[in-house]
């Protein structure tokens, strides 16, 4: 299996993120969600949304939990398509949720993590996300932007005990 690529559409562009405009985005993000919304819990994304979900849980003082949300890649048509992994925390079950993930494009992900903390109980529901990249509508947003987002820990990965540049994005 050949590593996965983003196909990245240069004309719209890219955005490199580093850590201090991640953290600052979690901070903005935390406060827009604390002047409209009171969650009981705040439950992340896994695996890339557990980023900025334990930074709004902290700010917010707040439970955290987390979901897992795989993205399976089909060869032939190069499309993800995402699914829940496990179920969904418990502790959701009568509660004010929010739930948080890095980025939003198509909403595919959010939804599904919506369906499974409502199907698990939760009282109330509201979604975050730092970048909102695509045309699906989140309760909170810290930036909107068309470009590819790249974070700070996508940039590289590990091969034969060297940080290397991430394959994923060669040419961007």
């Amino acid at each position: 299996m050949s590593p996965r690529r983003y196909i990245v559409d240069r004309t719209k562009g890219v955005m490199h993120i580093e850590w201090p405009l991640f953290g600052e985005m979690s901070r903005a993000l935390a406060l827009k969600v604390a002047r409209a919304y009171d969650p009981e819990l705040v439950v992340g994304i896994a695996t890339a949304g557990v980023v900025p979900a334990a930074v709004v849980s902290a700010i917010l003082d707040r439970e955290f939990h987390s979901i897992v949300v795989s993205r399976r890649y089909r060869a032939e048509t190069v499309r993800e398509t995402p699914a829940i992994l496990g179920s969904a925390p418990a502790e959701v079950r009568g509660h004010r949720v929010l739930i948080v993930d890095e980025t939003c494009d198509s909403g595919a992900t959010m939804r599904l993590a919506v369906a499974a903390i409502v199907n698990a109980g939760a009282s109330q529901v509201r979604t975050a996300v730092c970048f909102k990249t695509g045309s699906f509508e989140t309760d909170f947003h810290a930036l909107a932007t068309q470009s590819t987002i790249v974070l700070p820990w996508d940039r590289e990965v590990l091969v034969d005990g060297e940080l290397v540049p991430n394959p994923m994005y060669e040419g961007v």
